[in-house]
């Protein structure tokens, strides 16, 4: 739906970040990669560029789909092994394509962070990230945050123990 929206209000490319849980859904069912491929990467049998030996769902993926506004290019970026470190990056990618599109209303490409409850609220990542995310020369115009709130990222067994506060979005009132 976010994607089917973008498109509609004139989004042109959407760069997707996210660690490790759910990434398989998103690259066949949000990216269209044929399951086929997919499995043939687990396999073996496709040529995959590991040298820093990293695992095979990590990989990235890039596509084009139709939204009701015209062709979108969406992007999941790699992802490394460190949950929430991606989500940098992502803006990163964001803003050097803003630049390259000359897009100084920062209309034309949407950043999406998938999170998981554990991570967004454990990782100083995040607060640094959005730190930075309203200055001038890291702001992308804003960013969908989806937060996975499975709440199986703890390990303690006592609610009361995970975070400081009620939710686990509350990193983003900063």
């Amino acid at each position: 739906e976010i994607i089917r929206v973008a498109g509609s209000l004139g989004v042109a490319e959407t760069v997707i970040g996210m660690a490790h849980r759910g990434r398989l859904n998103v690259l066949v069912n949000t990216l269209g990669k044929s399951p086929s491929m997919l499995f043939s990467e687990f396999e073996g049998k496709a040529a995959a560029d590991l040298t820093a030996g990293d695992v095979k769902y990590h990989m990235g993926f890039s596509s084009d789909v139709m939204t009701p506004g015209g062709p979108m290019h969406l992007t999941l970026a790699f992802n490394p092994s460190h949950l929430e470190i991606i989500n940098p990056v992502v803006a990163g990618s964001v803003y050097a394509r803003q630049v390259r599109r000359g897009d100084a209303e920062k209309r034309e490409v949407l950043p999406v962070l998938i999170h998981g409850d554990a991570a967004v609220a454990g990782q100083g990542v995040n607060q640094e990230m959005l730190n930075f995310s309203q200055t001038r020369g890291y702001g992308t115009g804003g960013t969908m945050h989806i937060v996975v709130n499975n709440q199986i990222g703890f390990t303690t067994s006592d609610p009361r123990d995970y975070r400081s506060s009620l939710y686990c979005t509350d990193i983003f009132k900063m």
